[in-house]
């Protein structure tokens, strides 16, 4: 993967915050304390997607990570992690367990929970993060395999490191017209891993279809605000067709460009009443939930709430009269 970032260009005064900010809004909010002084901190990453999994590749020096009780309790996609530690060894640190990490090891945890992640040696390690909702298992499996060492013992394991080193890596994969197509497969064999581990391996072979349906709601909910939100783009992040797609939603009583476009105006309807509402024009607002033609955001607007989008910030901002 090409580097998203290298310190060697970023004036030193610059540095921790400039990979602050990349961190929280490309993988997760976490606090970095970096080992050496700012003139010698080094950080390269590498940062891509392959439908909603995010993928950070990391190169740096001795540095502590820290997702705290707070950032974890303000969590809006709950995230299961998968670290992959390429050399050099790690601690992870999560649910009162620690474990290390040597070269070839792979450990998960939980965004929704705090954790620690030690690099006292500097940093060669790959960041993986899924959906907690994607990988439909259940919830005491996560917890109880957080920061549990995945490695040598589990043959699973050893065929996911192979895997998702490479994976984190390839620009063509990441970058290309078939990322959408590894998001089943990544997906199945990290379940494949936990479930091993687990000691249940019946349950990667259970079907995700019951699932499916809340994780199909959750990906809308999360690129509600994309403008190339479609079907073909749900499906494909999914793994299945546009016609599966409409059926499995349709047995959820959804109607998906419906069900779209009602938490899109209740999106709009929240800025509107919200603190900056006078900010932006009624345009924008709608625009930036999807509604480009201003005319027909004002007329679904109505018919849904009954009332102009104009008058509902009216009531919620009214203008001083001196």
């Amino acid at each position: 993967m090409s580097p998203a970032l290298d310190t060697a260009f970023i004036p030193s005064s610059d540095r921790e915050e400039v990979v602050r900010n990349a961190v929280w809004e490309s993988v997760v909010a976490v606090d970095i304390d970096h080992g050496p002084a700012a003139e010698d901190l080094s950080v390269r990453l590498g940062l891509g997607t392959v439908g909603p999994i995010r993928i950070c590749s990391a190169r740096a020096t001795a540095v502590t990570i820290r997702r705290t009780e707070r950032l974890a309790r303000e969590d809006e996609e709950p995230a299961v992690f998968l670290g992959v530690q390429m050399t050099g060894s790690s601690l992870v640190v999560q649910n009162d367990r620690e474990c290390l990490l040597g070269p070839g090891d792979c450990a998960v945890y939980e965004s929704i929970a705090p954790y620690t992640l030690l690099f006292d040696e500097g940093v060669d390690h790959r960041f993986i993060r899924f959906p907690r909702a994607l990988l439909a298992l259940p919830d005491r499996l996560l917890r109880d395999l957080a920061a549990v060492p995945l490695g040598s013992d589990n043959p699973v394991a050893r065929l996911a490191f192979a895997y998702f080193s490479q994976l984190a890596v390839s620009d063509e994969l990441l970058q290309g017209a078939h990322a959408d197509a590894v998001v089943e497969p990544s997906v199945g064999l990290l379940r494949a891993v936990l479930t091993t581990q687990y000691g249940d391996s019946g349950l990667a072979k259970k079907p995700l279809e019951a699932t499916l349906s809340l994780r199909i709601t959750q990906y809308i909910r999360a690129h509600l605000a994309d403008p190339g939100l479609s079907a073909a783009r749900i499906a494909a992040a999914h793994g299945i067709s546009v016609r599966h797609l409409y059926a499995v939603l349709s047995r959820s009583g959804i109607s998906l460009g419906d069900w779209i476009r009602t938490r899109r105006l209740t999106e709009c309807r929240r800025e509107l009443a919200g603190p900056n509402g006078r900010i932006r024009t009624i345009a924008a607002i709608g625009r930036s939930w999807g509604f480009v033609d201003a005319t027909h955001f004002s007329k679904v607007f109505r018919q849904t709430f009954g009332i102009s989008p104009r008058d509902w910030r009216e009531q919620n901002h009214p203008r001083s009269h001196t």
